[in-house]
């Protein structure tokens, strides 16, 4: 089919900077702009036909110039939930302009009736879509949306992304994809409701010609697998992960990953083996509470059939460290949640630990009970500039809880105080040194990134000893004892004290705002939104 020429600016919006996972100081220090790139925005890049132009402007890392509107035809945008006061924004920006604007994404596809004002709206994911878009658009339509059947679109003809596009120097990784989908129920979680539950993965020539893609543009360093769980399809996964060890070795150790994963990861001894030989080096882990009544009630029980600090340190004992989510806010925990989540946090030895509150997203089952039961806040999914919108950490209990809001903000306030004290936090990290098996091939930090890594080093070590002087005592002594404890755990515990640039102070911030929502309610001055109309 012989297309138009068409002029594509894609915007990343910037997201939230109150956000737990912003880390921007972390950035600064290692000499990038951002965390990661927008994988989404670049797939859908390379879904578009040849003679249309492209060009990528990410707002967290670039300013959005006239200049940059002015070239444009069409603006692609979209994002998540943090995302959506810029991605309205932009669509001001664009309409005051007279540039159409087609946005897609997750807060999009959850939340459709908030982005009207958009003159396309693609819904769902891009391969199951996109080409009705284009077709629609080369007919002359200017305007309308296009829905995805759910859980339908075939990844094994997702093409390569567009990482061309990127500036590599931005970020301190880069990310790719392998699955969407996750097979569990958790009730708190919209996965399941934007990729279904049994997982989708691509073939594993598809998933290493990416790979040979970034290595052809000459980036080495850290790429992470942005699965929501990557042992969702374990079959899929363990026929790719030897494949992806071939890779390595030929390449020279060319990439460290990371990913996430659910906890059962812990039970599979072969496949974590795997992991430590294609160099993982850390998981996200969803724990969310160390109550099994918590966890029965919002149907994670998967995490209720183990000791959950043993399951941590079995992945420590293949070389890969844990960062790990906890919610307060449920309606099933006890007045002990404080200390039960601290407690965990300093029994599993996990530094990185994000604490949020519980949040009722847009497109979920507890969202869908809260409003039967009469309790969901009114615009729950609207979220604008003034609102100072960051994350769970912040802005969440949007719904009536069971529990006084008040007690459940003060052992909220209690737990992000202790568990990133300094002390709190350099000790875990000392822990996780002495506990990860570095013996397999993610313990070696010679590899194809090795020159970035010395330079990471550089920059942490000036940074730590003197820009951020109050950490000095607990960085030196925390080096001083892995070098002699466990010299192979430098390379990551250098990073869990990067991470920490951030989050010392992030969770400073936390405490200060939830104090403010804590003397709010206490002299009488907030006011609950009124509540979404039970039907």
């Amino acid at each position: 089919m012989t297309h138009s020429k068409c002029n594509v600016l894609l915007v990343y919006p910037r997201f939230s900077a109150g956000s737990f996972w912003n880390y921007g100081a972390t950035c600064e220090m290692v000499g990038a702009k951002y965390p990661a790139p927008p994988l989404g925005l670049i797939t859908v890049a390379a879904m578009l036909p040849d003679s249309w132009d492209v060009r990528l402007v990410d707002r967290n890392t670039d300013e959005l110039e006239d200049a940059d509107l002015e070239w444009a035809d069409v603006v692609f945008s979209g994002g998540m939930l943090p995302q959506q006061a810029d991605s309205l924004h932009i669509i001001k920006m664009c309409k005051e302009k007279g540039i159409p604007v087609a946005v897609g994404g997750p807060d999009a596809t959850s939340s459709p009736p908030v982005y009207e004002s958009a003159d396309f709206r693609v819904l769902g994911e891009a391969e199951g879509i996109l080409e009705k878009f284009i077709e629609a658009w080369e007919r002359g339509e200017r305007s309308g949306t296009f829905t995805a059947e759910k859980f339908k679109a075939d990844v094994t003809t997702s093409p390569i992304p567009r990482f061309d596009l990127l500036n590599f120097k931005n970020y301190v990784q880069v990310n790719v994809q392998f699955s969407r989908g996750c097979p569990f129920t958790c009730e708190f979680c919209d996965i399941i409701e934007l990729y279904g539950r049994r997982p989708r993965t691509k073939r594993n020539e598809q998933m290493l010609a990416e790979l040979d893609r970034l290595y052809e543009l000459g980036y080495r360093g850290h790429v992470d697998f942005v699965d929501d769980n990557l042992i969702g399809n374990k079959k899929a996964v363990k026929a790719f992960l030897p494949e992806l060890i071939k890779w390595q070795k030929a390449h020279n150790n060319a990439f460290e990953m990371s990913t996430e994963a659910s906890l059962n990861l812990a039970d599979d001894k072969a496949l974590l083996k795997m992991m430590q030989e294609a160099r993982f080096f850390s998981v996200f882990i969803g724990i969310e509470s160390p109550d099994p009544a918590v966890l029965v009630a919002t149907s994670k029980k998967q995490n209720t059939r183990r000791d959950i600090a043993k399951s941590v340190h079995q992945i420590y004992e293949a070389g890969i460290w844990v960062l790990a989510g906890f919610i307060v806010g449920f309606d099933e925990e006890s007045d002990h949640v404080a200390n039960e989540i601290t407690a965990l946090i300093e029994e599993a030895a996990i530094p990185v630990s994000m604490a949020g509150l519980l949040f009722a997203l847009p497109n979920t089952q507890l969202t869908r009970r809260l409003e039967k039961e009469g309790r969901l806040h009114s615009g729950f999914e609207e979220f604008d500039a003034a609102d100072d919108f960051g994350d769970q950490c912040t802005s969440g209990l949007n719904f009536e809880p069971q529990r006084e809001r008040v007690a459940i903000l003060k052992d909220y306030r209690e737990i992000v105080d202790r568990i990133y004290a300094p002390d709190a936090y350099f000790g875990r990290v000392r822990k996780v040194a002495s506990m990860l098996n570095l013996e397999g091939e993610n313990g070696n930090i010679i590899g194809g990134g090795f020159l970035h890594d010395l330079q990471m080093f550089g920059k942490i070590i000036w940074a730590m000893t003197f820009t951020h002087t109050s950490y000095r005592g607990p960085f030196w002594r925390t080096l001083a004892f892995t070098a002699f404890r466990n010299f192979k755990a430098i390379k990551p515990v250098m990073m869990m004290i990067a991470l920490y640039v951030h989050l010392g102070p992030f969770s400073r911030y936390v405490v200060e705002q939830i104090d403010k929502q804590i003397e709010e309610i206490e002299n009488g001055e907030w006011q609950a939104p009124a509540l979404v109309a039970a039907e």
